[in-house]
């Protein structure tokens, strides 16, 4: 296959991004340009990120202009199990009958049953969770292959798709890097990307957040040296070694702040109003003239309190705090 895009795509889903990589706007809750997953169109085709279960009939449509037909597909990779990222994959599994799931090891086992983790979002979300994600559906467990430290998908014609192991946001976390492009799919290890403003937001969420994790899993990409940065919040970042950078610097901003409320005795409330104050002016999403709507839309993503909360829960559960 070519870089050429089939004529009539929709551009406002679909974007080449050269190297027969194209952008899929998954179309999180119904929102624009906050999750996107990828089409590597190669001699295999692999779909990376399906975004949630809600987002299935966008990517569907996606891949079908895009010329990909249902027994097309031969590989679907997920960063991680997080609904934003893999909440589609039950159902883009059986759209896509042939398509093996590859996904780390630590994440299979709830794709295979989502039970556990739908329980767990479903405490964390309550009737919001319908809205944002929709439901998890169960894939098949000898459709899924779990990689550990490092794994191979096979794209066709020589190019692969290896998988780093890169823990801190996730413990079932992996970026994924591809031969031929050089293009580093990073899930959420290196932050929120919000292209309108150019923001870099930290990725904290409880339950699993660790800070020297973290950051030794950007050193990882570092060490990588990828062309490009594809960030599932949100598109493409060519300037590598500065944005790996600001990710490290904005952790340790909003740990050293989440820190300071936890030594100073003042609860959770007091430490997202703290972190908030304190980043404000870091992120021009926040500047009066900026769009009014855009906070809100990455709240589900990027927002202030269930960051914070990962990281005050690593204060409270290990040698951090």
């Amino acid at each position: 296959m070519n870089d050429d895009a089939p004529i009539g795509l929709d551009s406002d889903v679909i974007t080449p991004l050269g190297h027969d990589v194209f952008q899929i706007d998954t179309k999180m809750a119904g929102y624009p340009g906050i999750t996107a997953g990828y089409l590597i169109r190669s001699d295999r085709p692999c779909l990376v990120e399906t975004g949630t279960a809600a987002s299935a009939p966008v990517v569907k449509q996606a891949l079908a202009e895009l010329g990909v037909r249902s027994r097309d597909l031969a590989t679907i990779a997920v960063t991680h199990i997080h609904l934003d990222h893999a909440g589609g994959v039950g159902d883009v599994a059986r759209m896509y009958p042939k398509a093996e799931v590859v996904v780390h090891e630590r994440g299979a086992r709830h794709l295979a049953d989502p039970t556990k983790l739908m329980a767990s979002a479903r405490r964390v979300y309550g009737d919001e969770l319908d809205r944002l994600f929709g439901e998890l559906a169960a894939t098949q467990a000898e459709r899924i292959r779990a990689v550990d430290g490092v794994g191979v998908v096979d794209l066709g014609g020589g190019r692969r798709l290896e998988s780093h192991y890169s823990p801190g946001h996730a413990k079932h976390h992996v970026g994924l890097l591809d031969s031929a492009s050089g293009d580093l799919y990073v899930g959420d290890a290196a932050g929120i990307y919000i292209p309108q403003t150019d923001d870099l937001r930290p990725a904290t969420p409880p339950p699993d957040f660790d800070v020297e994790t973290a950051l030794a899993s950007l050193r990882l990409f570092a060490d990588l040296a990828p062309a490009r940065l594809l960030f599932s919040h949100y598109g493409p970042v060519s300037d590598v070694a500065a944005t790996l950078d600001r990710s490290a610097e904005e952790l340790r901003v909003w740990v050293d702040e989440t820190k300071r409320a936890h030594g100073a005795g003042l609860d959770l409330d007091h430490a997202v109003a703290m972190v908030a104050e304190r980043t404000a002016a870091r992120y021009a999403m926040f500047a009066a003239d900026a769009d009014p709507e855009l906070a809100a839309r990455y709240e589900p993503v990027a927002g202030t309190a269930p960051n914070v909360a990962g990281i005050w829960r690593w204060l409270e559960t290990s040698a951090g705090g």
